[in-house]
């Protein structure tokens, strides 16, 4: 006879069998139901891309490109792309367009002038204007699924929304009080207008001129123009526009490593030009040699004292407080009649920018010496109303010498020694037609490069941390007081 509590556990057994094939059946019910509610989801998704079903001949496409050969063979690359997958589809091809061929006009790059040209052309058989760079990657057949879910109907701003962790001078400060409530796109990702919301833009347009002197960070001040101080449209986010490929859902990706398009230029064909003052000789130039000027093959600062033990350079130019035109426009003089004929590459910097020149090498590889190259980040001023692009000079400014040989045989010069070089050259560029080439790896200030989190916020990174710096000078950076100039 079994002892009780064997007997007990025995008895036990069928009572616990019966709730095992309980807890079954409940799994089972609990598994079918989630089945169910997700074929309902996918139905109700399948039945709202029915209703608003696209086909690709009603987007255009339109490729943020520019007019350096370089890169109108990286905007071509990226259309041919996009027409093969039209055509693997069997369906009619899309529209598109490069931005460069789209418009004379200076300000084509800044999106908002096009608008007028895209409603009056496209308004009729078209639902979306879709914009992307030219190392944007685009799977179609997602894309397609992505803006089906959307209403053409309707007015709709779609992007990667980015939003700020805190205010930034780039932004004047917007939203001070809390910078994250306001979503701008992430380009890169690519982002899509509709066709209403184009067309009431054109309206406004016409109505009333762009206010913005500076175009600085163009994302951000696209969104706030949609906006329209809380009367426009804010942008709706879109997970499927991507950057980094997280998931087969993603309908776009970016590229944004380094070019590489063959050998790095040889360090002897970049003759760098730092420019200084004789008060900054103690406290700024030794910070640039401990960082990045043994990287150089051929550098000389440029000051308004010479110093031998540095050694400086004296231009003859007074030192000014505000603009330094004077100052560049004789360093661009030195360079064409003094330097070696054999250099092709000048970079101009300040005694507070940070470089890479390993970096700069691999970069240079990509443009065309014989080209008027005049390259770095790329501003904006009064381009709604007939102004000019220009590089700021704080991030870095880069010329070849076939540029500098077709600025200096015109007759455009500084009004004065201290006009802002940077915006003189910008205009002297724009009145010989030779364009500014704009590089995202150039920055005016450490503060304003962006670190993008996973939850797609942005932080304008701070001056003791360099992100986009070559690694093998990190640790070398840490040591300098307060950069707010960089070139990574």
């Amino acid at each position: 006879m079994l002892p009780p509590a064997r007997r007990g556990r025995r008895l036990a057994l069928p009572a616990l069998l019966s709730l095992l094939t309980c807890s079954l059946a409940f799994a089972l019910v609990s598994e079918d139901v989630k089945k169910e509610a997700r074929q309902s989801k996918n139905l109700e998704k399948s039945d709202i891309s029915k209703k608003n079903d696209i086909d690709l001949k009603e987007i255009v496409f339109v490729i943020q490109s520019q007019s350096n050969s370089f890169h109108v063979k990286k905007a071509e690359q990226l259309k041919q792309s996009i027409l093969k997958q039209s055509t693997d589809l069997t369906q009619e091809m899309p529209t598109v367009l490069l931005l460069h061929q789209l418009a004379q006009q200076e300000g084509a790059w800044t999106i908002l002038p096009l608008l007028p040209h895209f409603s009056v052309t496209y308004s009729r058989n078209s639902s979306w204007i879709f914009f992307c760079e030219e190392d944007t990657r685009i799977q179609i057949v997602q894309l397609l699924e992505t803006l089906r879910r959307y209403d053409p109907s309707k007015e709709w701003f779609l992007g990667k929304a980015l939003h700020d962790e805190e205010s930034t001078i780039i932004h004047h400060y917007a939203f001070s009080e809390n910078p994250t409530v306001f979503k701008y796109p992430d380009l890169a990702a690519g982002w899509a207008l509709s066709i209403p919301l184009v067309n009431k833009l054109t309206k406004r347009l016409k109505s009333e001129s762009l206010k913005s002197d500076f175009t600085i960070d163009l994302k951000h001040e696209i969104a706030l123009y949609i906006w329209d101080g809380g009367d426009g449209l804010p942008l709706t986010p879109v997970p499927e526009f991507c950057t980094d490929i997280v998931g087969s859902s993603c309908a776009t990706s970016f590229q944004s490593s380094l070019p590489l398009c063959g050998n790095p230029v040889k360090k002897e064909d970049i003759f760098v030009a730092v420019k200084t003052c004789k008060k900054f000789h103690g406290d700024r130039i030794p910070i640039v040699k401990q960082t990045w000027a043994g990287q150089a093959g051929h550098l000389e600062y440029y000051s308004d004292y010479a110093d031998n033990s540095i050694p400086t350079v004296d231009l003859g130019i007074p030192n000014t407080d505000r603009g330094h035109c004077g100052k560049t426009f004789a360093i661009l003089e030195r360079f064409l009649n003094h330097s070696h004929d054999k250099i092709p590459w000048l970079v101009i910097v300040d005694d507070d920018t940070l470089i890479s020149i390993s970096r700069l090498r691999h970069l240079l590889s990509c443009y065309d010496t014989r080209e008027p190259v005049f390259l770095g980040e790329r501003y904006g001023y009064g381009l709604g109303t007939g102004g000019y692009s220009y590089v700021t000079g704080g991030g870095g400014m880069v010329f070849s010498k076939e540029a500098i040989r077709r600025l200096l045989a015109s007759k455009c010069r500084c009004y004065s020694n201290d006009a802002p070089d940077d915006m003189v050259l910008g205009m002297c560029f724009s009145g010989l037609g030779i364009p500014v080439t704009h590089s995202p790896l150039f920055h005016q200030r450490v503060d304003a490069v962006p670190v993008q989190h996973e939850d797609g916020m942005q932080k304008h990174v701070q001056n003791e941390t360099v992100f986009d710096l070559h690694p093998c000078m990190r640790d070398q950076v840490e040591a300098v007081p307060s950069p707010d100039r960089l070139l990574c």
